[in-house]
């Protein structure tokens, strides 16, 4: 297997060391740490673009009706 944070290729079949399973799909523990502090940091996104009218339209969602409180 390859491991998609370090890139290294690895034996999935072998255990780890001191007897215990690997975290896969990563090579170990360390890069299955760096890649949950990418997810927690923002750094694996999905690109999109905004116009003005999906923003007015969520503001105005954000919101409510008029003369209602907002929620908090």
């Amino acid at each position: 297997m390859i491991c998609p944070t370090c890139k290294r290729t690895f034996d999935a079949a072998q255990d780890g060391s001191s007897g215990q399973r690997r975290p896969l799909p990563f090579c170990s523990t360390r890069c299955r740490l760096a890649d949950l502090g990418s997810w927690l940091d923002g750094n694996y996104r999905i690109p999109t673009t905004t116009d003005d009218q999906d923003v007015d339209t969520a503001a105005e969602a954000d919101e409510g009706p008029p003369g209602s409180d907002p929620v908090n």
